[in-house]
Order: C-alpha cells, then structure tokens, then sequence
C-alpha cells in the first residue's frame, strides 16, 4: 500500500477530483488550517474531523493522569531523528546502544529504536515484488509446466495453491500490463511539459489561452491536448507558465516514481530476498534475522504515519500526531517498495508486541496471502497480550469482502465475526462532506469498521520535511494514535473495548451513502469514545474497566 497510494492519489489528482477543486484557492504549504484540519471538533465545525483537543481536556478533566504508549509503526521505515518526531521515538531501555551486542537477549542486536525485517548484513531492500508475481513466479512450472498430465495432478491435489495461482495470474497479466504502459505513458507526458511551456508561450493556464494555441507538428499536438485536460483542473488553472513547469514536473515524477520500480515489482525473475536478506525464506518458524536500519532506503510512508500518530510541533510547523502527547513510536520496518511478505509481517507483529507495543499500525495490504496462516497465528498472539491492531482497508475503490486485502481478521468472508476480536480496520474519509468516503477507500458494512480522515494530510517525512500524503495508509494511524490516546488514559481497556468506544461513537453521515460503507457508518470522534469508554468500561479509581472489575470479583468468589 506504500507507493500504490501515491499512484492512486496522483491518478485522482489528475482527473481532476472534486476534492482538490475545493482546496483549490489557497496554496496548501502555507494553509495552517488544512495542515491540521483532521484535528476539527465536527460539533463546531461541522468538518469530520477526530476532535483531538477536546478528548485531551475531557480525560484530563477526569483527573485521569496518562501512561506513555508505545506504537509499532510496521511500515517502510521511520527517520527516527526527524526534528518533529525525535522526541516521541521509543528507545529500547534494556539495549545498550551501537555495542554490537544483543544486550536484552530478544534476539535482535542494537535494536535501540526496533528492527528491521526487510534488511541484512548485506544491506536493505528497497523494491520488491508484488506477491503476485512470487505466486506466479512458484507456482508456474508446478500447474502449467512442460507436462500436462503432472499439471492436471496437482491441480487437482492442491485446490488452495492453484485457485491463489489463477488469481494471482489474472492480476499479475493485468497489472504488468498497465504498469508499462503507464510507465510509458507519463514517460511522454513528462518529456512534454518544455513543449507545453513554449506553447504557453508565457499566458498562464486557462481554457481560453489554450483554445488559442495553434499546434504545428504531432508533437505539439499532443502536448495542447494534454494542456486542454490540465486547463480544467483548479489545481492548475490560472498559473502562469512557469508555476505549471513546477506543479507538473512534481506531479509527473510521483507517477513515474511509482510506475518505474513495477518493472522489477512485475519481474518474473527478480527476487532481491536471498542475496540482501539471507534468510531461509521458506522456513516461516525463523525470526532472528535483519538489522537495525529503522529509516531504510524509502521512509517517506512510514515517516508519513508515525508523524500522524505522534508528531510534534517544531518550529513553525503546525502538525502535530492525535497522540503527539502520550505516544512513543516504534519502527519495525517491514514494507518494501512492492508487497510486504507475510513471514516479515508475523514477526514483526510478534517482535511489537515482545518489546511493549499496545498499538500497532499496519498501513499496508495485498490481493493474496500464500502464509495467510502464519500471520493469522500472529494475530492471534497479539489477541492473547492484549494488543490492538489497526489496519489500513485499502486504496481500491473496491468492496473488500469481494475483494479481499490481507492480512484480514475474517478468514472467510461469509463469517458473521472475525476469528479475533483486536484488529480495527480504517477506511478514509475527505473534509468534503458531499463526499466523505475518499474515492480510492475500500469499504464494508462489516469488514471495516470505521472511517478516519485520509485525503490531504499533511505530515512528516524523511529529510527533516513535510508534505500532503493522502490513503487509508493515512487514515489507519489516525486511528491508531487514537486508540493510544484513550489507552494511555485507560491503560485497561481491553482492543475490544477501544474498538466498541470508537465504533459506537463515530459521528454519522448518510450522505451519499456514507453510512453503508463501514460498521460505524461514520467518521471517529475521539472525544466522544474517550466519553464512551469512560461511560461504559472504566470505574474512575483503579484503572480496571467495569467489565474487568466483574469478572475479578466472580474468580473470587469462587
């Protein structure tokens, strides 16, 4: 879900979505109110965003003094010294630092600031495949080899593998396609944008100035047809040459950036797992393998999303995370630039929760899971030391229970429940009340369970910078840093509790069918679930929640 975001976003963008047509009049590096506008108070505001500050004063005004959370931020990598982010870094207390030494015997040497599962002593990964490619790639010669007879054979003793094996196979054909020809399309588009700029001919960008263009070559007019669609858009309409030169030179190279690395990600033959990593890939139960890199080639997403959980205000940026006061964060790298694997996935769900993690964000997902089980079983683990999960639904536009985005708590999509009752699944949702599901949203009136703002967030990333991402990649830690906000307060709630809290206190839309797309049918408050939270499972004294106190007070008894 790392760079498919991007591409999804810039795809939007450029069609000239309705959301970027509302922002369209004030330069969105310098709006403080847009930078932070998923804090709003909806009550006030009547803007859905979570109501951050006003869940602060509600807690505090209960006298409630907050225990610091650790998040596990299981994403691209983190720049754990980012002047925003530097001071709510989780940091390791039983490791000494840079000893080369594995000084609290996890396992893991030097992790100060957590792991790295995508890294070895040969380096880090950066791009790899997507996992349909992996499928396609194994299971090739085993169901459409030279022998047509063995083939049919093992078709028909593995139903499981060969029906991952056909669907990977039908994705695998469509997306390499469009992979090329994106790469090639936006490869033209770019080497176009001079031409566009001599046909400006120094008029800013609007129908009119364009209608006037006279093209007088094939070149020249290809590059006024792609002028004409871009004059429509508010995002570039009326500026002047040279502020389209930049704007589309930026927009483009998030595109090629996303459409190039899909060579490799779609390369039948490409697996960089062996050489870098050096792991026995197919041994699922091997964990002690990896490095410290937390920051990693490409932390630009996973930066993103620890600044959305807790980030701090530095220097004259106004954003800050929904639990910049009461969160650590914890980079456990684990995305690459393609599909996470699912052995990678177990543990560092697993590492998390070993090292004191109560909130985990997963902002990452994918058609097919050939380990399905060992991430189940990890989940599970997680279930069993109370810790929540927060997962991003997807960046599709699809149903998921159609369409399925792993890892997922429902193990079939007819179950009335999921298999375990701590994982929380996000859609995102815009600060356009006439269309509050973000456009690329998965959703489900079951299998997501709330909505959270995901389009136009401003946040941290690498090289000491910010800048406007947008997904359920982004929604998911919105979520997370609140869920560490009412567990920081209520260190007993239970994931289940925390869910209920935010689920049963969303602030509900029916516009435009908001309230069909997730159980919630609506966008979180976190105010109004700290009140619910407090309401239903906490007794004010001892930190126990209600339900907690009852079931003690029975063991007793007997």
């Amino acid at each position: 879900m790392k760079k498919v975001l991007l591409a999804a976003v810039f795809l939007v963008g450029f069609g000239f979505s309705h959301a970027q047509e509302a922002k369209a009049d004030s330069d969105p590096m310098k709006n403080k109110d847009l930078m932070t506008w998923y804090h709003k108070d909806f009550a006030t505001t009547k803007v859905y965003g979570v109501n951050t500050e006003n869940a602060y004063k509600y807690l505090e005004s209960k006298g409630l003094k907050p225990k610091t959370v650790v998040v596990g931020v299981l994403d691209s990598g983190v720049q754990v010294d980012h002047p925003g982010l530097v001071k709510n870094v989780w940091a390791n207390p039983n490791e000494v630092p840079n000893n080369g030494k594995d000084d609290d015997g996890n396992g893991y040497i030097d992790d100060v600031h957590g792991w790295n599962f995508i890294g070895g002593k040969n380096g880090d990964i950066d791009v790899d495949n997507m996992e349909v490619t992996r499928v396609v790639a194994k299971y090739k010669p085993v169901f459409e080899g030279d022998d047509s007879t063995k083939n049919k054979a093992n078709q028909a003793k593995m139903p499981e593998e060969f029906a991952m094996y056909m669907k990977s196979k039908e994705i695998f054909t469509k997306k390499s396609v469009e992979a090329r020809q994106g790469f090639q399309t936006y490869t033209m588009i770019n080497e176009a944008i001079p031409t566009m700029v001599k046909l400006l001919n120094g008029k800013a960008v609007t129908p009119e100035n364009v209608a006037t263009i006279k093209p007088a070559d094939q070149k020249e007019a290809m590059a006024a047809q792609v002028l004409a669609q871009v004059a429509q858009s508010p995002e570039f309409k009326g500026k002047s040459a040279a502020e389209f030169e930049k704007a589309m030179s930026g927009q483009i190279k998030e595109a090629l950036d996303y459409f190039g690395p899909q060579e490799k990600q779609y390369n039948l033959d490409y697996d960089p797992r062996k050489e870098i990593v050096g792991d026995n890939y197919d041994d699922y139960s091997e964990k002690n393998y990896g490095n410290n890199h937390y920051e990693g080639p490409d932390a630009e997403h996973g930066t993103h999303v620890a600044g959305i959980i807790a980030g701090l205000p530095n220097g004259s940026e106004a954003q800050y995370g929904v639990a910049s006061k009461v969160a650590k964060i914890m980079s456990v790298r684990t995305v690459p630039n393609g599909d996470e694997r699912d052995k990678d996935v177990a543990n560092a769900i697993r590492y998390a929760v070993d090292n004191g993690a109560k909130v985990l964000n997963m902002s990452f997902g994918k058609p097919v899971s050939p380990g399905k089980n060992v991430v189940w079983d990890a989940f599970k683990y997680a279930q069993d030391k109370g810790v929540l999960l927060v997962k991003a639904a997807g960046n599709e536009n699809e149903d998921v229970a159609e369409h399925l985005a792993y890892p997922t708590n429902f193990k079939n999509v007819a179950d009335e429940k999921p298999f375990v009752n701590n994982v929380l699944v996000v859609g995102a949702s815009t600060n356009d009340n006439n269309a509050l599901r973000a456009g690329f949203s998965n959703y489900n009136k079951k299998m997501v369970n709330v909505f959270a703002p995901g389009q136009e967030i401003y946040s941290t990333v690498p090289h000491s910078e910010y800048k406007y991402l947008q997904g359920t990649s982004m929604a998911s830690p919105v979520v997370a840093g609140a869920a560490a906000v009412l567990l920081a307060y209520m260190p007993n709630l239970t994931p289940a509790q925390i869910i209920e809290s935010l689920v049963k206190s969303s602030n509900p839309s029916t516009t435009n069918e908001f309230g069909t797309y997730s159980e919630a049918g609506g966008v979180i408050d976190l105010k109004k679930a700290a009140e619910y939270a407090y309401t239903n499972f906490y007794n004010g004294k001892s930190g126990v929640s209600k339900k907690a106190t009852k079931s003690v007070k029975k063991t007793v008894k007997k």
